[in-house]
């Protein structure tokens, strides 16, 4: 005799069925229109060339735009540019392989920060260390004629603020993950306990080495040669790390999050 089919509430409750988790890298809303906007931007590149360099010496950031002495040079795009290129600049690549890099690298720490902070907080994160990526470059480049073009600053700086909660329990480095919301919005370190926690610190010691290697041996990007810009991405990486609280809308406990780290990295050994 076959036995009686067995209704939902029959089930046993262990057995109730559990909602899917969501992949670690569905790209969020934010990140998606951001680096559309990225593309869309790129498509500069099938104008005719005079116009082509025109929109990177309006929108491109150039140091020598701001010297006042006698030799200053009439850039396109007058006083306004002085303003806007501090965060223009990081919407426009040299090619394909600039703009796909970036993209690459924003895929996990991008995607956990948007998670995060929401459309309004990621945007204006990406505008502020970019501005901190582009004052770094002014600094150390301060009759440069070249424009600087690019996200990476901003990109490290989402490396940086991804890293004060990416190690926590819970959060997308760590050992013990929810799904992907879930692991964007664990409690962050404090910024002395992160730089106190040795998977941060590793972490930093491997991308300031990386830059610095970058910058020493001068090393070139794309088909065109284009120097890297170490000094904004380091710019941009201050920023995202030491900023982070002021755009994290998540409550932060202190001591849950160090126990939390703590108990996470005692699995690492």
């Amino acid at each position: 005799m076959e036995s009686p089919p067995q209704y939902p509430q029959d089930l046993p409750q262990d057995a109730a069925p559990q909602a899917p988790r969501e992949p670690l890298l569905t790209l969020p809303g934010p990140l998606t229109a951001y680096v559309l906007l990225l593309a869309v931007i790129h498509l500069r590149v099938l104008l005719p060339p005079e116009l082509e360099n025109w929109t990177v010496d309006v929108f491109g950031f150039i140091p020598k735009r701001y010297d006042s002495t006698l030799l200053a040079i009439n850039f396109p795009g007058g006083a306004g540019a002085k303003v806007w290129t501090f965060v223009t600049y990081s919407l426009l690549h040299a090619n394909l392989s600039h703009i796909g890099f970036n993209v690459l690298w924003l895929l996990p720490f991008g995607s956990a920060l948007a998670r995060r902070f929401g459309a309004i907080r990621f945007f204006l994160f990406m505008a502020v260390t970019a501005a901190a990526g582009a004052l770094a470059h002014l600094v150390t480049h301060e009759h440069a004629v070249a424009p600087m073009i690019g996200a990476s600053a901003s990109v490290s700086g989402t490396m940086a603020a991804a890293m004060r909660f990416a190690f926590v329990k819970g959060s997308f480095l760590s050992f013990s993950r929810g799904d992907a919301d879930a692991a964007a919005r664990v409690p962050a370190l404090s910024l002395m306990r992160a730089l106190r926690n040795p998977r941060v610190l590793a972490f930093l010691v491997i991308w300031f080495g990386v830059n610095i290697i970058f910058g020493i041996g001068s090393i070139a990007i794309g088909s065109d040669g284009a120097s890297v810009a170490w000094q904004a991405h380091i710019g941009g990486f201050l920023a995202g790390l030491v900023l982070f609280s002021l755009f994290d809308p998540v409550p932060r406990s202190a001591a849950d999050a160090a126990d939390a780290s703590s108990s996470d990295a005692s699995h690492s050994g």
